[in-house]
């Protein structure tokens, strides 16, 4: 696989994740504050030394299955923009549950270089219910967007037996992962437990990088300070939010202690 783009020629990143506070209605501290939190968290990271940024729409509960709000969209665009401003980090988006469109969009219109896709192929059983993937609408879409299929393109992260889901037909997760890289076309795979917060199974690692052939393997939650060296040694990349935020808990604020131990303890 080609390794033009810049994120994936970092040596096993860590790409730290901005959850976002709800964007509207009464839970919603309003846009400025938004902004304010994604700046903070970015800053955070990037002074710890984290290489990226995932930005999410985490505080939406209850997440729609695939096609959000327009102003979704526009905010996480705005969110992007801010986090790579302050952090001066490539910086993605994901935009929950499925929306692989506005994240795409907002990756856009943000100057983000990948977005997350819980599901890109096959067929989910959910909490918001059935969710089929659809790696023809991404990819072209993606293409539409005007950036080609080189160095500039909008890398495309997708999660192999994504967490809070269950297979409708159960696979070998070394299927899911060579269906995932090579049929869907993604640019990395992303490894998670059954919840966030909760470490993938090592097996489920291993698993998933003989299915890749060649393709990056990221683990994408549960990693903290003391397991981070050890899923280095199989992971390509750490995709890390609850184990760095104040308090343990995702929705939080970074920890700018936390962040800074986190980076030592990958061996940076």
């Amino acid at each position: 696989m080609s390794r033009d783009h810049a994120l994936l020629q970092k040596d096993r990143p860590l790409v730290g994740v901005v959850h976002l506070p709800p964007l509207s209605g009464p839970r919603s501290p309003g846009v400025e504050a938004i902004l304010e939190r994604a700046r903070a968290d970015a800053e955070a990271y990037a002074t710890a030394g984290f290489d990226a940024l995932l930005v999410e729409n985490f505080g939406d509960t209850p997440f729609p299955k695939e096609r959000s709000e327009p102003h979704v969209a526009a905010m996480v665009g705005r969110a992007v923009a801010t986090a790579r401003e302050a952090s001066g980090l490539p910086t993605g988006a994901n935009v929950l549950r499925n929306d692989v469109r506005s994240a795409l969009a907002a990756a856009h219109a943000g100057g983000g270089v990948f977005v997350r896709v819980n599901v890109l192929t096959g067929v989910l059983v959910t909490d918001q219910g059935l969710i089929e993937g659809d790696a023809h609408d991404v990819l072209t879409y993606r293409d539409r967007l005007g950036r080609g299929g080189g160095p500039e393109r909008i890398l495309v992260c997708a999660d192999v037996a994504v967490k809070h889901a269950a297979p409708l037909a159960p696979r070998r997760v070394e299927d899911e992962a060579h269906d995932t890289a090579h049929r869907a076309r993604a640019d990395v795979l992303l490894v998670t437990g059954s919840a966030t917060g909760r470490a993938p199974i090592m097996d489920d690692l291993f698993a998933a990088k003989r299915g890749a052939g060649g393709v990056p393997v990221w683990a994408a939650s549960g990693v903290d300070e003391k397991t981070v060296a050890k899923v280095l040694e199989v992971a390509d990349g750490v995709v890390v939010g609850s184990a760095v935020k104040q308090g343990g808990v995702t929705h939080h604020e970074v920890d700018a202690d936390k962040a800074h131990r986190f980076v030592q303890a990958a061996g940076r």
